[in-house]
């Protein structure tokens, strides 16, 4: 079980997710744009992991697979991560950034169209781009891999697959909760987190991306090898 919360925390970062949660934060209600999107990304993701979840204890594919997948995905995940860290820490993305930057002021670039979507404000709006967007990702289908390997009830499967995605889309429910239940500081705390983030996230995405890489692949090294 720790493999799968690993896989859904991996899952959880995810570049269109966090994109479009920051798009949604600085819109006008992001609390009823959060919702919509959460429950359309929930309809999505949710039945399409119960499908193939089940369809793997169907066919037998786990057994077939079960010493392989899951070492060659964290392997795989680990080294995108470490090159992730590459990146951030010789500075080539801020560099990147800035000639996108240039360019963008030499020439406007065109807005993603379900960033456009989202910038009218309606619910059901976000809900057909949470629906369109949470597709599964390799590590949800590895997630799913570990979950048919456990060979659980059928509640307990589906009460997995839920669990796995109330970890994987978190990004979307914390915000929610802190408008919920603190309406008034919610706004000022998010405030003063993107002031942070825009002074220090590229250290903290650095180390994150490190120490998780770093142990995804010894880990996948690990179970290859035994």
């Amino acid at each position: 079980m720790g493999q799968i919360l690993l896989f859904s925390l991996a899952s959880a970062f995810n570049p269109t997710l966090l994109t479009a949660t920051m798009v949604m934060l600085l819109l006008p209600n992001p609390k009823r744009l959060l919702w919509g999107y959460l429950l359309g990304a929930y309809m999505t993701s949710i039945a399409l992991g119960l499908v193939i979840v089940f369809a793997l204890d169907d066919s037998g594919a786990v057994d077939t697979t079960k010493d392989k997948i899951s070492p060659a995905a964290d392997i795989a995940l680990g080294l995108i991560l470490l090159t992730v860290a590459v990146v951030l820490r010789t500075g080539y993305h801020s560099k990147r950034s800035e000639q996108r930057k240039k360019k963008k002021e030499e020439k406007e670039q065109k807005t993603p169209r379900w960033q456009e979507v989202m910038s009218k404000g309606r619910a059901r709006d976000t809900f057909v781009v949470g629906a369109l967007l949470t597709l599964p990702g390799a590590s949800y289908l590895a997630g799913l891999t570990d979950i048919s390997k456990e060979d659980l009830s059928t509640p307990a499967t589906v009460l997995c697959v839920i669990g796995f995605n109330l970890v994987m889309l978190a990004i979307l429910e914390i915000p929610l909760l802190a408008y919920t239940f603190a309406p008034d500081w919610t706004p000022k705390a998010m405030e003063r987190l993107k002031e942070s983030l825009s002074r220090n996230g590229q250290r903290i995405l650095f180390i994150v991306a490190l120490v998780m890489g770093l142990a995804l692949i010894g880990r996948g090294v690990v179970e290859f090898l035994a």
